[in-house]
């Protein structure tokens, strides 16, 4: 008797199904697929992160317990130094309207970093002199909460007009400048406390002019002092990454598309990239803001 019929009372018996194997395959070579996806996309990393992340462990395995650039701990932090710094802007706006200095003070944004621009005229020094005034102390307490907030590196840099001066304390433009740019640095690290470190002095005479000396008020524009928040090295790096961008998009008629900018605004940045990168916020304000790269005011 044929044995297929001896099971299940009288029933053909049923083969089992010997490809069943191809469906644990195919699952292992869905996983295999979806492994390999997240090392390509892994490895085109853009630089900028991939920095960030090498920053982050290094201070992990170092011990850094405060864990800068890792976790909840990151962005907590950002929240608190952005809140910080809006805060500092917000009281030099206040001092700048209650005094009317709109004139006198532009907060620029250009390769260096945040530059902030004060004429001398009337309020740093008397003309031909080095000597801070006393209405100049309560603005630089204004301008050293914002330096206070952020670690970046200060320049302060002194300018002149192109008219020659010969004193017994200045012998040209050159020591004037200098002079101008070591009070107002001087002042910021013995009356403000800001670290010595963080700072240098240079002085330029009329070789940097914002506008041709050929009218009073132009010269009177080219007599300042300016204070720079250096960028970081991350910063250049990212502010060269986002120009390379923009090249890249750029069409062959050589106009740029309306692809939005992430680079170092004039506007309110996001609290995380000031915390990770140490980028500078700034905003919008009746502090003049200009932006230098584009001969134009900065839009929001």
């Amino acid at each position: 008797m044929n044995r297929t019929w001896l099971r299940g009372r009288g029933q053909p018996e049923h083969r089992e199904n010997l490809e069943r194997w191809l469906l644990t395959y195919a699952d292992m070579i869905t996983l295999l697929m979806a492994f390999f996806l997240m090392l390509y996309s892994m490895s085109v990393m853009s630089r900028g992160k991939f920095q960030q992340m090498a920053i982050s462990v290094r201070q992990g395995f170092d011990g850094d317990k405060a864990a800068k650039g890792v976790g909840i701990g990151t962005d907590l932090a950002a929240e608190r130094t952005y809140q910080q710094y809006m805060q500092s802007l917000q009281k030099l706006r206040q001092y700048v309207e209650q005094h009317h200095l709109e004139g006198a003070i532009h907060m620029s944004n250009d390769r260096r970093g945040i530059v902030i621009s004060v004429l001398t005229d009337g309020l740093l020094f008397k003309s031909g002199q080095a000597t801070l005034q006393p209405q100049s102390l309560p603005l630089l307490h204004q301008i050293a909460g914002l330096l206070r907030v952020l670690p970046n590196d200060v320049v302060v840099e002194g300018h002149t007009d192109d008219r020659p001066i010969h004193t017994l304390q200045f012998a040209s433009n050159w020591e004037l400048s200098a002079a101008r740019a070591g009070a107002v640095v001087r002042d910021l690290i013995s009356q403000e406390g800001l670290p010595i470190r963080r700072f240098s002095a240079a002085g330029y005479a009329d070789t940097r002019p914002l506008y041709p000396n050929d009218t009073p008020q132009h010269r009177a524009r080219n007599r300042r002092v300016e204070i720079v928040l250096l960028r970081t090295q991350q910063e250049a790096e990212a502010e060269m990454q986002r120009q390379q961008e923009i090249a890249r998009i750029t069409d062959d008629n050589g106009k740029v598309s309306t692809a939005p900018s992430n680079g170092l605004p004039i506007q309110p940045a996001a609290p995380s990239r000031a915390a990770d990168t140490g980028a500078v916020p700034s905003e919008n304000s009746n502090v003049e803001t200009t932006n230098q790269d584009e001969g134009r005011i900065a839009e929001p």
